[in-house]
């Protein structure tokens, strides 16, 4: 039995384009649920991997035991200096310390925060900022958004055309141009060089339980946040396991509790 629950399963939003067939796609009637929240965010979505520190430990995708992978090496030890402050928070964020398909010029961290949990319930992003902060990690880049989706939101028109109308309308482009930038933190593929970034995460802005009911979702899926992928973004594989490589970050001094001896070991 897992002495951790996981990450709940976060759907496609319909326009997404960076899906495989075990991807699942928001149901219709979204936007308009969207467009009924309060306030909306929306953050980049970082090429990491998803871990979580809470008191009990460091955990990967499974939370049925504390992590060992390599590259959670970092984490663990950084871990071990907070474990104590943690009580019933649980921290997610990106680890980005071995690289992916995307790598990074311009990492303040190897740890970027994206949602926290307490007592099974999504705290607001602005609580997830304000622990973030107190745990001096940062959070993942936030887009501001100047036009609301609620403006954007008529009954008689496509959902999903409205909802790629009101992204186009706050970024000054499509979405998917986007992804063909180097977003906040100077994304390129590593084997060209060529900038890119993976897409976004829109959630309600508020604290909200995983699945409050508001739309046809499975219990472990949110219905108050959804995500957009880049198109044919590549999935890591059995060769990234043997092959991954570290990120760098552009202010060491800043991060030296990361144990940087490790990048030394064989």
């Amino acid at each position: 039995m897992s002495i951790s629950k996981k990450y709940c399963r976060s759907l496609h939003a319909q326009i997404s384009l960076g899906t495989t067939s075990d991807d699942r796609f928001m149901p219709n009637g979204y936007v308009k649920v969207f467009s009924q929240f309060q306030n909306l965010v929306v953050t980049e979505k970082l090429d990491g991997q998803n871990n979580c520190l809470n008191k009990h430990g460091v955990f990967a995708r499974s939370h049925a035991a504390p992590s060992q992978l390599p590259w959670d090496k970092p984490l663990k030890d950084r871990w071990e200096l907070l474990k104590n402050d943690l009580g019933n928070l649980e921290i997610f964020g990106e680890n980005m310390y071995g690289i992916h398909s995307i790598a990074y010029s311009k990492l303040e961290s190897y740890f970027y925060v994206f949602a926290v949990r307490e007592n099974g319930i999504w705290l607001s992003w602005e609580e997830v900022k304000f622990y973030a902060a107190m745990l001096d990690f940062p959070t993942v880049p936030e887009i501001q958004m100047e036009k609301t989706l609620k403006d954007f939101y008529q009954g008689n028109k496509d959902e999903n055309e409205i909802f790629d109308t009101w992204l186009t309308e706050n970024l000054e482009m499509s979405w998917v141009d986007y992804t063909n930038t180097s977003g906040k933190l100077g994304g390129f593929n590593p084997e060209n060089e060529k900038p890119c970034s993976e897409g976004f995460v829109i959630r309600n802005a508020n604290a909200f339980k995983t699945n409050n009911g508001i739309l046809p979702v499975a219990p472990n899926e949110f219905d108050s946040l959804c995500k957009l992928v880049r198109p044919a973004h590549v999935k890591t594989d059995v060769h990234w396991i043997k092959n991954w490589k570290p990120a760098s970050l552009v202010n060491y001094e800043k991060y030296k509790w990361f144990n940087f001896s490790y990048l030394t070991k064989k």
